[in-house]
């Protein structure tokens, strides 16, 4: 499993296997992340109307002010946190965590760690 083609295959399937049972509803939506080698991408969605009702990224202004890259573990924790606080101001206090395949190891897990730092429950 060396190839990054088939890596990512790999983790597709992990992530519709997860799908299929993580669910974001009004009253608990999914909190989705996604990593790439440089930047890390939250976003709390709600299946059910099918819309992203909070969305931070390692590239969104807010994040860029600080100075922080979302390639490591310091940057995913303050996009987490971000992230948090935008759901806590649109009324979202807890979300179901969708890792989207990933191991919940590093940045993801440092996304989670940070969000539930401001208040966010999962």
């Amino acid at each position: 499993m060396g190839k990054p083609e088939e890596k990512n295959a790999a983790r597709k399937i992990r992530q519709r296997r997860v799908r299929r049972k993580v669910q974001g509803t009004p009253e608990r939506p999914r909190l989705s992340v996604f990593r790439s080698a440089r930047h890390i991408y939250a976003q709390v969605v709600d299946d059910t109307a099918n819309r992203i009702l909070v969305a931070v990224s390692s590239l969104s202004k807010d994040f860029r002010t600080t100075g922080q890259s979302g390639g490591n573990v310091v940057g995913a924790t303050l996009v987490g946190q971000m992230v948090a606080e935008k759901a806590l101001q649109h009324g979202v206090q807890q979300v179901v965590f969708d890792r989207n395949g990933f191991l919940y190891h590093g940045r993801v897990r440092a996304v989670a760690v940070g969000a539930r730092e401001k208040g966010l429950q999962f």
